[in-house]
């Protein structure tokens, strides 16, 4: 080793912000291996690398005892006597073992601990970098594809959509652009791995923050999403501002706003309503473009509500394969009941008839 290694530690230290004490304490650790590995030796030993002069010793540790019983983690009393007629009992010391040839395995070792802390530095660059991009919107160019993941290339790093990441029906051909949502980053010994999607209803949520400034300063308010992607999703939205229309304001002009995402998601239809404080009236919304006559509550189940809808809207209300209901029940977080107003006097009548049986049985 020579003053080479301690001008590279400076250098790393300087372009790659990686500390050099950080680089000597791993060095050191790295050699006592590498000692113990190449020269057979069990004892207990350190290894001291001197940072000005570049210089590597080696030293074999050895307790103070009475009797020794084992001579290459031990020394007894009185040689240690000879030594410094300080040491007693319990004392450690230090032998230099330093081997003649030892200053090649060294540089063998010094270069494979460097490099792997320049990797593991570069990993925590990127992954301090993408880190804070984490629930948020980025473009990037769809790289290739296999059997698992569709592969986006963020610029210097590659993030994984998974097939439930993937709307349907979309295809993702390699120099495509996307946007896509970064789900979750991780940073594991193969290095930081970046999530991304294109169903998370967080994607949805960035797309009305970059195309509604209202949305983006907070002036309306997003109250919760229920999505199909690639087909439909609902939005719940509310005013802060009594002068705004919070659903006018999502839609915009001749509905350009609302289109600019319908067509980012290729298609994907939307259903913005108004949010209330109001549960019936929350849920009568959420069954637009359907009507509503009344939402009845049970006592028994605060989750659960019935909903009575006009006889001829009562497939509008349901949805094509209960769509429309089914994203109802997720925007509002209730089980809805959806009956046509023929079918709720039925079972009104029912449930009256069965209430006079049990009063006569009493």
């Amino acid at each position: 080793m020579s003053k080479e290694m301690i001008t590279a530690l400076d250098i790393l230290e300087k372009e790659k912000g990686i500390k050099k004490e950080v680089i000597v304490e791993a060095l050191e650790a790295a050699l006592v291996s590498a000692f113990k590995r190449n020269y057979g030796q069990a004892q207990n030993v350190e290894v001291e690398f001197n940072d000005r002069k570049g210089d590597i010793h080696v030293y074999a540790v050895k307790k103070v005892v009475e009797e020794v019983e084992d001579d290459q983690l031990e020394v007894s009393l009185a040689d240690a006597l000879m030594i410094n007629r300080a040491y007693e009992l319990d004392d450690e010391i230090r032998f230099e073992v330093t081997p003649k040839n030892f200053g090649r395995i060294a540089a063998q070792t010094a270069k494979q601990v460097i490099m792997q802390r320049v990797r593991e530095a570069e990993r925590g660059v990127i992954y301090e970098k993408y880190g804070q991009y984490e629930d948020e919107i980025v473009t990037g160019e769809v790289s290739h594809r296999d059997n698992r993941y569709v592969y986006v290339d963020l610029g210097g790093v590659e993030a994984v959509m998974a097939k439930s990441d993937q709307i349907p029906g979309e295809q993702y051909e390699p120099h495509d652009h996307i946007k896509v949502y970064i789900t979750k980053v991780e940073n594991n010994g193969k290095g930081p791995q970046i999530f991304a999607s294109r169903t998370d209803s967080g994607l949805l949520k960035r797309l009305f923050e970059q195309e509604v400034p209202e949305v983006y300063d907070g002036t309306v308010e997003i109250m919760s999403i229920a999505r199909e992607a690639g087909d439909r999703a609902k939005i719940a939205v509310r005013s802060n501002d009594p002068d705004i229309d919070a659903v006018g304001t999502c839609v915009g002009a001749k509905g350009q706003r609302v289109q600019t995402i319908v067509n980012e998601l290729h298609g994907e239809n939307m259903d913005i309503i108004e949010w209330k404080e109001d549960p019936a009236e929350y849920i009568a919304n959420a069954l637009k473009p359907s009507e509503v006559i009344d939402v009845l509550f049970n006592e028994e189940d605060e989750n659960y509500c019935m909903v009575i809808v006009p006889d001829y809207q009562l497939s509008l209300a349901i949805g094509r394969r209960g769509q429309n209901a089914r994203l109802a029940a997720k925007l509002v977080n209730f089980k809805i009941d959806i009956k046509s107003e023929t079918d709720a006097s039925e079972y009104a009548e029912e449930e009256d008839s069965e209430e006079s049986t049990e009063e006569t049985a009493e």
